[in-house]
């Protein structure tokens, strides 16, 4: 018989910046044991280790264990498959917040759209300089 294969209503997360590896547990139906392998599994997931070794997941990280879980257990990904979802997708998404994050410091200092392409372009053109004054003559 196959298991099923329903969504688990989980918990809500708490707005904390750090959770220990028992409440990370809690917030995601997985055991701590299983989160410490996902850890050497999941390249994304590096929870920050203080004092002996303790191991503090941030919000972020809940949301990626989550997501690992929804692949492994809810969608039947296998380790491999589900690392590699999770790879497509968060270059995908690291490309999102890269723009997101450049339109967000240029807004900051003012810049309209028209003088950040203005940016751009004088950029690479800097760039084409720099290339030209290294090589040889």
């Amino acid at each position: 018989m196959e298991p099923s294969r329903r969504k688990v209503d989980l918990p809500p997360i708490p707005a904390k910046r750090y959770f220990t590896i028992g409440e990370v547990s809690d917030l995601c139906g997985v055991k701590p044991h299983v989160l410490r392998y996902w850890e050497q599994e999941f390249t994304q997931l590096k929870p920050v280790k203080r004092r002996g070794n303790r191991r503090y997941y941030q919000h972020h990280e809940v949301l990626l264990i989550r997501r690992i879980r929804e692949l492994l257990y809810e969608e039947g990904f296998t380790i491999s498959g589900a690392r590699n979802r999770l790879d497509n997708a968060l270059t995908g998404e690291e490309r999102q917040h890269e723009n997101g994050a450049r339109a967000a410091r240029a807004s900051a200092f003012g810049a309209t759209p028209a003088a950040t392409a203005d940016n751009a372009a004088l950029k690479r053109e800097l760039r084409e300089l720099l290339e030209s004054l290294r090589s040889p003559q």
